[in-house]
């Protein structure tokens, strides 16, 4: 199937690795110009000799800025104008008790994860509608549905995403512009997988026990009773972002192995 996205510029915030990393991927293989962006220069050239192993032909730009700053959305947007797919991926996650979230941690995690999408969509919408083309996906969360009681500001942050998402599709009714939101479920990324390794550590157990255990206990409404790769949400997510897809927008489209159990 063509996307027909080749030679469209897309902008993947923090996409050195996981999800972010994938979806790069994924779009630099359908022919778009992928701006890869990470905190460091260093992170940002081996994510791109990564791709370009097995994809030398990729049309990929660097860009070593903490797009969870003002500055950093700022600086950027000054440096590439005009961008046509925004994937705004950025985001961290933590345990926390509710009780021992402060207020800056609370300020913290809405920054980085709901104002870094804020502040990039507001810098490129508008040439996203000068074009009458543009993509908006931000990378939310089964989270933002089913908020976690051990990580309820994580899935605050996940809920605004969505609603942002909804607000903006609702900006560019009538154009050629969509906005999306994808939730993503409990992913194999690369945070996982340590987390997996030390627990199989401790526990004296395997990390294919680790896995069940998790899905037994955290995650027992999922549906494919195991973690899904970062290349499976960059799948849809390249999807969403297509000619194909013209049609779908202002949705929160899920791709969480069947966690929520709402059908809605």
């Amino acid at each position: 199937m063509d996307l027909a996205i080749k030679g469209k510029v897309a902008l993947v915030s923090g996409s050195t690795a996981g999800i972010g990393y994938a979806i790069a991927d994924e779009l630099a293989r359908e022919g778009a110009t992928v701006i890869v962006n990470g905190r460091t220069e260093d992170r940002v050239q081996q994510a791109i000799q990564k791709i370009r192993q097995s994809n030398p032909d990729a049309k990929l730009i660097g860009l070593s800025e903490d797009l969870g700053t003002a500055n950093g959305a700022t600086s950027t947007a000054k440096l590439h104008a005009d961008v046509d797919i925004l994937i705004n991926n950025l985001g961290v996650y933590e345990v926390s008790d509710f009780f021992d979230i402060t207020d800056d941690d609370w300020l913290k995690i809405i920054e980085l994860n709901v104002l870094s999408g804020v502040r990039l969509s507001r810098a490129y919408l508008p040439g996203m509608i000068e074009r009458n083309w543009g993509r908006i996906v931000f990378i939310s969360s089964e989270s933002g549905v089913n908020i976690p009681s051990e990580m309820i500001h994580y899935g605050v942050t996940k809920t605004a995403q969505i609603a942002l998402a909804r607000g903006l599709a609702e900006l560019v009714k009538g154009k050629n512009i969509t906005v999306n939101s994808v939730l993503a479920g409990p992913t194999l990324t690369e945070g996982v997988e340590e987390f997996i390794s030390q627990a199989a550590k401790s526990k004296g157990i395997s990390r294919d026990e680790v896995e069940k255990e998790f899905f037994s206990v955290m995650r027992p409404s999922s549906l494919i009773q195991r973690f899904a790769s970062s290349e499976e949400v960059a799948a849809l997510v390249a999807y969403v972002v297509s000619e194909r897809a013209s049609a779908t927008t202002g949705a929160a489209l899920r791709v969480e192995g069947g966690v929520v159990r709402s059908i809605t």
